[in-house]
């Protein structure tokens, strides 16, 4: 079977990956030579993925019991097949992160695996608006990362950097998913409003608790160097993302108008002639990182 399968046979799709990344056991969580503070807030990210989105996929799969649009569910299904690669990916990424010098990272996981739980006790609304929100966030993330990959990937650990992108390009092709549903269900703009506060805040939050966790451990957190290369990189993502979440501010907004990097499609048309046994390992050795694979 291929890896790559059609969320649906009609219309539009989306491509539901099955690539199982290769992390080595020995992996060293500062996949990124030169960068540690930036290798650890991947890793914060990537921490929080195990829960959130399995909250996503479970509050889409409630609000599809809802749709009768043939599209928007098809396109529902597609969103959720593809988090929970994401998710199965983000798991076993995390756990080489605690294998490998960071076990502290359990208690934050504690935390948040709470707080999910408790969110799934609120109502479909706000659930639905917090992952409406959460996905608004991750366009800017899509945006900034992708056409910055030069600057902020080049000579990193390909499995890594390409675990990452891959998880961009997919963002960007359901983007609009969780705000379709909210506004078919919903349509109420200040909720909408409060969820992209919500579902951004609380991701960053427990994000930066991770990356805080390991630059701690690894003795970084008290070194003047260090805090200030991590303060220019916070300031770099809060710009570019920012913009992002500003422009999703206005009432008329809609995540299909906001176009994707033309590296996106460039990454989705190469991934589509690979053999269905290969992993999509980009060549982070060359300074552009174009869309192409590195033969195994």
């Amino acid at each position: 079977m291929s890896r790559t399968e059609p969320a649906q046979q009609d219309g539009r799709k989306l491509a539901v990956r099955k690539i199982p990344f290769d992390f080595e056991e020995t992996i060293d969580p500062v996949w990124h030579p030169g960068k540690p503070e930036w290798s650890h807030m991947i890793n914060g990210a990537s921490l929080t993925m195990p829960y959130l989105e399995p909250f996503l996929i479970r509050t889409v799969r409630e609000a599809m019991q809802h749709i009768t649009d043939p599209q928007l569910l098809a396109d529902a299904h597609g969103f959720n097949a593809q988090e929970a690669q994401h998710y199965k990916n983000h798991r076993r990424y995390n756990e080489r992160l605690k294998a490998n010098g960071y076990p502290e990272l359990a208690e934050i996981e504690a935390l948040m695996e709470a707080d999910y739980e408790n969110f799934q006790t609120k109502p479909l609304k706000w659930r639905l608006a917090y992952a409406a929100g959460f996905e608004t966030m991750t366009i800017g993330i899509t945006h900034w990362t992708i056409t910055n990959r030069r600057r902020l990937f080049a000579g990193a650990n390909p499995s890594v950097v390409s675990f990452v992108l891959w998880h961009m390009v997919e963002e960007a092709e359901h983007k609009t998913v969780a705000f379709d549903l909210y506004q078919a269900l919903y349509g109420d703009y200040l909720a909408r409003i409060w969820g992209i506060w919500c579902g951004s805040w609380h991701v960053v939050r427990y994000t930066h608790k991770g990356y805080k966790l390991m630059l701690k451990k690894d003795g970084l957190w008290s070194r003047l160097k260090s805090r200030l290369r991590l303060a220019k990189m916070e300031a770099d993502f809060l710009v570019n993302v920012g913009k992002f979440l500003l422009g999703s501010l206005m009432p008329g907004h809609h995540p299909e108008r906001v176009a994707d990097p033309e590296w996106v499609g460039q990454w989705a048309d190469a991934y589509r002639g690979l053999d269905a046994d290969t992993i999509p390992l980009l060549d982070t050795d060359h300074p552009d990182i174009p869309a192409r694979f590195i033969a195994q």
